[in-house]
C-alpha cells in the first residue's frame, strides 16, 4: 500500500484535512501527516450560511502531526495530500514545503489538492500547464499561475486530483484512489 503525505497547518480546514486521512487510511495506506512542528494543528470548519457572502470559520479539531516540514525525506513517501483552508496561505512559503512539493510534481507521482490546497503548487509554479480546480473564487489565481481552471469535484490531469472544496470529497476521493491504484502498478 501506499505511504502518503498530508501536508497542513493551523486553519487548514477540519473536513480537507481529515476526510483524506481518515479515507486512506481505511483503504489500507499509510497517511502521514507534516506540519511546521509536530505539535497538533488547530483545524478550522467553514461553512455556508445564508446572509453571508462569504464562508464562515469556527475553531474545529487539532489533528495530530507527524513529522515537521523540516524532517520530511519525500522519497520516503508515495504520493502527496494538500488540503485547503488557510493553512495553503501560510505553508506556500515554507522552503520544506517548496522542497516536498516540487520532488513531487518533478516526478510525476500522485498530488492531490483540496480546495485552497492547490495555492501551494500554483504559488511555486507547478501548476503551468495543468488543468485544476480549486475553490471556484481562486479561479484568477489559478489562471494567473498558468493553469486551465476547471470547476468540478474531481479533476484529473495525470496524477493530479483536485477539487473544489469539501462538499467534493466523496468524488475526490474515489479519483485520488484510482490514481493511486495506478501509479502501484509495477510497469
Amino acid at each position: 500500500m501506499a505511504r502518503v503525505l498530508v501536508l497542513t497547518g493551523d486553519a487548514a480546514e477540519e473536513l480537507d484535512s481529515m476526510y483524506p486521512v481518515f479515507r486512506l487510511r481505511e483503504g489500507g495506506h499509510d497517511a502521514v501527516v507534516a506540519a511546521r512542528t509536530t505539535r497538533a494543528v488547530k483545524l478550522v470548519v467553514h461553512d455556508f450560511e445564508p446572509d453571508c457572502d462569504a464562508y464562515t470559520e469556527k475553531p474545529g479539531h487539532q489533528l495530530p502531526v507527524d513529522v515537521a516540514f523540516g524532517d520530511v525525506n519525500p522519497e520516503d513517501y508515495d504520493a502527496l495530500v494538500i488540503p485547503g483552508g488557510r493553512a495553503p496561505e501560510y505553508i506556500r512559503t515554507d522552503p520544506d514545503v517548496a522542497r516536498i512539493v516540487t520532488y513531487f510534481f518533478d516526478r510525476g507521482l500522485p498530488v492531490g489538492t483540496i480546495c485552497h490546497g492547490a495555492q501551494v503548487p500554483a504559488a511555486l509554479g507547478l501548476l503551468r500547464g495543468r488543468t485544476t480546480a480549486a475553490f471556484p473564487p481562486l479561479k484568477a489565481d489559478m489562471e494567473q499561475a498558468g493553469a486551465t481552471f476547471v470547476d468540478g469535484p474531481d479533476v484529473v490531469d495525470g496524477a493530479m486530483v483536485s477539487c473544489r472544496g469539501w462538499p467534493d470529497l466523496p468524488e475526490w476521493s474515489r479519483a485520488f484512489m484510482q490514481v493511486l491504484e495506478r501509479a502501484s502498478v509495477p510497469v
